[in-house]
């Protein structure tokens, strides 16, 4: 005897119905996404291992250490102690270094770059040689003749004092740990985003999401939004990093902090998606990121001032994101500055990443 199955009713029915919601597309691609980048090992090391590596390594080449240590030569003769004496009787005596050669020997080891100054005494007065194409060799002719007449009974007509300055917040690597959090920001945004879009579209993966009722702004607004979690870590990690290491000093507020990393996170997402938008190569994307990264690189001061420009071009290196971006990261993390004083710098950042986006959407093809 054959059973029937009784049909479920639509109360029963309706129950086990699954309904997406508005943004579960979104939800279910960024979660996608976000474990893709936690199984890629180059990501981890790129994004997070290479700036800690950057920082260490440019802050232990630029750190504080004692003050250079001139070496010169003096040449033997009658009046060569007499040099030797008023250098021990200086103030800058732990500073200059001298040995006592024969002006053959001093004059061959000068040349070869081991003295910065060769000094002869006779009953003329002083001679120095030195190299003005050398700026260690300009620096020691003026501090040893300096010494020499200071210990010599030389009267300066004004009282000067010196005093030696380099407190955190001074140095080189306070300078360069915002510019290295902006560039990494710049640079994981665009690379983790153009990159990876091109890379779906060449293995077909895209196709199946015009099947799909996956949105256009969904995905985009996924593939962006997936930036923001990492650029919390990085924020974290990169400024924890100088703190601990370097003992950077972080005047101003970390949620500003954070804020603006996110805003330039999300800045540098709509670029990277606009370049990705058409490629159809992974060679194309890579020149075009290339393309818009260069600049930036160079003018937006992320291991120098870009002060070093001329005025001319400096309205312009400061409409770029990146300028934008770690003037407003330094002014907050070394100067304690609000979020509101940075007003001018985030519209910038604004403008670049919602224009981006905005035509990321309208030019976006899924093959």
């Amino acid at each position: 005897m054959a059973y029937l199955e009784t049909p479920p009713t639509p109360a029963v029915a309706a129950s086990k119905t699954v309904t997406n919601g508005r943004w579960a597309g979104y939800r279910h691609l960024l979660g996608a996404r976000m474990k893709e980048l936690w199984r890629e090992p180059e990501v981890i090391f790129w994004v997070f291992v290479f700036p800690l590596l950057l920082a260490l390594g440019l802050g232990i080449a630029f750190r504080n250490k004692p003050a250079d240590i001139t070496t010169i030569a003096v040449v033997a003769n009658s009046h060569a102690q007499q040099v030797i004496d008023l250098l021990q009787r200086s103030p800058a005596k732990t500073a200059i270094h001298a040995d006592v050669l024969d002006a053959n020997v001093a004059f061959d080891r000068f040349r070869l770059g081991k003295y910065a100054l060769v000094v002869t005494a006779d009953d003329s007065g002083l001679h120095y040689r030195y190299d003005p194409a050398r700026p260690e060799s300009v620096l020691a002719r003026t501090q040893v003749d300096d010494a020499l007449q200071t210990a010599s009974g030389r009267n300066d007509p004004l009282k000067t004092v010196a005093t030696q300055s380099s407190q955190p917040g001074a140095r080189y690597i306070d300078f360069l740990v915002p510019g290295l959090l902006g560039m990494n920001l710049m640079n994981s945004g665009m690379w983790g985003i153009g990159f990876a879009i091109v890379e779906m579209r060449q293995r077909k993966l895209l196709k199946r999401f015009v099947a799909s009722p996956m949105r256009r702004t969904d995905f985009l607004l996924a593939m962006g939004s997936s930036r923001l979690v990492l650029m919390l870590i990085e924020v974290v990690l990169l400024l924890g990093f100088g703190v601990l290491v370097f003992h950077m000093r972080v005047e101003g507020s970390l949620l500003a902090i954070l804020l603006i990393g996110a805003l330039g996170a999300v800045s540098f997402g709509g670029i990277g998606l606009l370049t990705a938008s058409r490629a159809q190569k992974i060679e194309t994307v890579s020149g075009l990121i290339n393309l818009v990264m260069m600049p930036m690189w160079i003018f937006s001061g992320v291991f120098f001032s870009y002060e070093r420009f001329p005025q001319i071009v400096q309205p312009a290196i400061k409409a770029l994101p990146l300028t934008a971006l770690n003037d407003a990261l330094r002014a907050i993390i070394l100067q304690g500055e609000t979020l509101s004083s940075q007003a001018g710098r985030i519209i910038i950042l604004a403008v670049w990443g919602g224009l981006s986006f905005v035509l990321a959407l309208r030019w976006f093809r899924w093959t």
